[in-house]
């Protein structure tokens, strides 16, 4: 037989031969890999069992042989670092064994992100937020305090969901436990930026404002929410409490000043009653305001009026009050 010939005849055998072979590997690791997937459900429904009954030293054991069976189980990830998560004790900090829970539930619950936020399944993308929220907390004052790694997961959070206010909340205080106020400020005015009609951007603002003694600035973010709520009483009571308090509690106050903030004070509490009669909360701050008034009237007629203006709205605030105990006990 030819040399040539001998040659075609053997590369066929290998080509035969290997293709033989390489279907034979891709048959085995098909099968492992049903085998595998049906061990890692067998392992996740046993430890979901044991995860509801809050046996969480049970549920991680059986969540760590579900990812070691099925690696592509994202949401074993989320659980497993939630079971390590409960296992650590805030109480026992320092002691290593307790601490390395701490470490594998900041391991799983960065591993079920990566992994569930690249899914396009809402579930997926839910239980992603989910677990980064987690992890932000594992790097809070309670657990790790290093509030410079909890940064970046938030940050990241944002670009997932960047019309996501809690999301700029969740930044906010991460700014301001690490003292930097600055950046506070900067990412809330950006959370308002992104989502102009959402309440508790403003009053997250107007909070921030006061903790900063910026008053003007926290009476103007609420005043934006109530502009933005016109039919809301609780936004024109909310503005009222606050010049109420400013002008009761700020002692630096000039008459002027404090005069301007008590007739604006009156006109919001006004609005409110005027979208809700019987608010009897804002009956009651109206009463006070108008008491305030008073004291700095020099007119006796008109300073005797205010007060009895006053009682008349504390009492009609009283009244309310005592119907709807009444309707209630009925």
């Amino acid at each position: 037989m030819p040399i040539n010939r001998q040659k075609g005849d053997l590369m066929r055998y290998l080509s035969g031969s290997s293709l033989a072979v390489a279907v034979g590997l891709v048959l085995a690791t098909v099968a492992c890999s049903k085998v595998g997937q049906l061990a890692a459900m067998k392992s996740f429904k046993a430890a979901n069992q044991a995860y509801a009954q809050q046996d969480y030293k049970a549920a991680a054991a059986l969540y760590e042989d579900t990812v070691k069976a099925d690696p592509n189980l994202a949401a074993a990830y989320f659980y497993l670092g939630n079971s390590y998560d409960n296992l650590f004790k805030p109480s026992r900090k320092g002691e290593a064994a307790n601490d390395e829970m701490l470490t594998k539930a900041i391991e799983s619950y960065q591993t079920a992100a990566e992994k569930l936020s690249a899914s396009g399944k809402p579930e997926d993308k839910k239980l992603a937020k989910l677990s980064m929220e987690y992890l932000v907390a594992a790097y809070g004052a309670d657990k790790l305090n290093d509030p410079a790694k909890a940064e970046p997961v938030v940050q990241r959070m944002i670009q997932l969901e960047p019309s996501e206010a809690t999301n700029y909340f969740m930044l906010a205080r991460i700014y301001e436990d690490a003292g930097a106020y600055d950046n506070e400020e900067e990412i809330l005015l950006k959370a308002k930026e992104v989502k102009p009609d959402d309440p508790a951007v403003y009053m997250t603002l107007a909070g921030y404002y006061k903790r900063q003694g910026q008053v003007e600035k926290m009476i103007k973010a609420a005043e934006e929410r109530a502009d933005r709520e016109p039919n809301n009483p609780e936004a024109q009571y909310t503005v009222g409490t606050f010049y109420w308090d400013e002008a009761f509690r700020d002692t630096s106050l000039k008459d002027q000043q404090k005069k301007e903030y008590l007739e604006k004070g009156v006109a919001a509490i006004d609005k409110a009653i005027q979208i809700k009669s019987d608010y009897s909360e804002a009956l009651v701050i109206k009463g006070l305001l108008l008491r305030l008034q008073a004291n700095m009237e020099k007119d006796t007629a008109k300073q005797q009026a205010l007060i009895k203006e006053a009682i008349r709205l504390r009492d009609k605030a009283e009244d309310l009050r005592k119907k709807k105990t009444a309707g209630v006990g009925n």
